[in-house]
């Protein structure tokens, strides 16, 4: 039937509606496409692979990323602690590094604690 055409028309309920197997077939579809646009969500971990963090800033971030800092953290131990990823560098090259990571606008706190310099992530 035409659109000019008068005549008895179909219930628009009844009209274009889709059975069970075409419904399945568009969620098929639509189920692949999310999985090659956004991938798949299967249990993310905290774990980090060390590439992308290269020098000391890298080594620090990656401590970031690995919530090492969510306690309060002393040079010493943050120092053994990138020598574990192999990171080694003097104490002085890390306090700077920190220092800089803890400015105003960086992912680190930094204050006093019993006259030594601690580091947290900042919330």
């Amino acid at each position: 039937m035409g659109l000019w055409e008068v005549g008895k028309r179909e219930p628009r309920s009844t009209r274009g509606s889709m059975d069970d197997k075409t419904i399945n077939k568009i969620e098929v579809r639509l189920s692949r496409l999310e999985k090659a646009v956004f991938g798949t969500k299967t249990g993310q971990t905290r774990e980090t692979s060390i590439k992308g963090f290269a020098g000391l800033k890298g080594g620090l971030q990656l401590l970031i990323s690995r919530a090492f800092f969510k306690t309060k953290r002393a040079l010493a131990a943050t120092k053994q602690e990138l020598e574990k990823h192999d990171y080694h560098y003097s104490a002085a090259a890390i306090q700077t590094t920190l220092n800089r990571l803890s400015s105003r606008t960086g992912p680190l706190a930094a204050f006093k604690e019993g006259g030594k310099k601690v580091y947290v992530r900042r919330k």
